[in-house]
């Protein structure tokens, strides 16, 4: 028997859904193996998952609170993987929004009502995230640095200097000595919908936002660029296109969405900076498969992120009920994103197997 792979020109429409369902039930056919070697029943368990993220209102308010920082995240991710740039560093970049919308409410918070005060946080965050993001595009651009590693090593530096803030210099004098800043100001605070930890702001800025960044990747002239860079950064440059600034703007608005949602998280649900676990549920990360499952397009980063969301949720749920451990849903998501990169190779190649006398021939 022989394999011969050959690169596909184009696929269809048809073929990249049956391949991601495909990658999709590999993966979840993988995580059911790890299941049933910790002796758990793979179908109850995945159905566990689901039931408990999308089987009651409860779940699915959890669900829809946990997807929201994912769209904003995933959003951004999927602009920045389109030219080939792998931002890793999603988590500080939403620490590095969450730190600068802190000093704004804190500081100016109880001076401004909150029609002023909401949109600063958030532009605050934004500018937080888009600085933080633009340090691995100077690094790559100017000295060669991976920004893989450059990105992911950010992610550390951001989170020691968060520890540094509410331990140190912002540690609140009314939290009784623990790690965490004061509280924000009443009008910082995003109102929720009635029981539920759901902010009817943050979820129309993450739908808006995803759908605007579709826009600008398929139909402007900015999006345009960043295809082109990702496909052949010398044909880009070589067609005129202004690598450096581009790339500048790629990670500022990557960085700036990663902004959005560490404003959203400590404005709709924690009210104070605090370690960085508490503040962010590995979002960063996580969104990193969002963006992949999305096959890069901002838009269905919405559907993806609730995915993941469940996902989140109903492994929640299964350490409860059945004893799983913590680390089943970080499984469940590698898992997933394993088989979602092979995925993308069967997009790009296509396989042709020959046996007996046809290899002889």
């Amino acid at each position: 028997m022989q394999i011969d792979l050959f690169p596909r020109e184009r696929t269809t429409p048809l073929q990249n859904l049956l391949i991601l369902i495909g990658s999709l039930l590999a993966g979840l056919f993988a995580v059911s193996i790890v299941f049933a070697l910790n002796r758990v029943n793979p179908a109850v368990a995945i159905f566990s998952i689901f039931k408990g993220s999308f089987g009651s209102w409860y779940g699915i308010k959890e669900t829809v609170t946990k997807a929201i920082p994912l769209i904003l995240i995933g959003s951004g991710l999927a602009l920045a993987y389109k030219a080939k740039f792998w931002n890793i560093g999603a988590e500080s970049q939403l620490l590095v929004g969450a730190i600068f919308s802190t000093w704004v409410g804190l500081n100016w918070g109880p001076h401004l009502p909150a029609v002023v005060l909401v949109p600063l946080m958030f532009l605050s965050a934004f500018i937080g995230g888009a600085l933080w993001g633009m340090v691995p595009a100077v690094l790559k651009i100017r000295f060669g640095i991976n920004e893989v590693i450059s990105t992911l090593m950010l992610n550390y530096i951001a989170a020691e200097f968060v520890k540094f803030l509410v331990v140190g210099p912002w540690k609140g004098a009314s939290k009784g000595g623990y790690p965490y800043t004061d509280d924000l100001p009443a009008q910082a605070i995003l109102k929720q919908f009635a029981y539920s930890r759901v902010s009817p702001v943050l979820l129309i800025l993450a739908v808006v936002c995803a759908l605007v960044l579709s826009w600008l990747v398929f139909r402007s002239r900015f999006g345009y660029e960043i295809r082109v860079i990702g496909e052949n950064t010398h044909a880009a440059r070589y067609s005129g296109i202004n690598f450096f600034r581009t790339s500048l703007l790629i990670m500022m608005i990557s960085g700036g969405m990663a902004g959005l949602a560490g404003a959203g998280e400590l404005m709709s649900i924690h009210h104070y900076l605090s370690y960085p676990e508490t503040l962010s549920a590995g979002y960063g990360f996580t969104a990193i498969i969002v963006a992949w499952l999305a096959r890069l397009n901002p838009a269905f980063t919405i559907v993806s992120g609730l995915f993941f969301a469940g996902i989140i949720v109903g492994g929640d749920a299964i350490q409860i009920s059945m004893g799983m451990p913590a680390a089943t849903v970080n499984v469940f998501n590698g898992m997933i994103l394993v088989f979602l990169i092979m995925g993308d190779f069967f997009i790009s190649h296509r396989v042709r197997i020959r046996t007996g006398r046809a290899v002889h021939a």
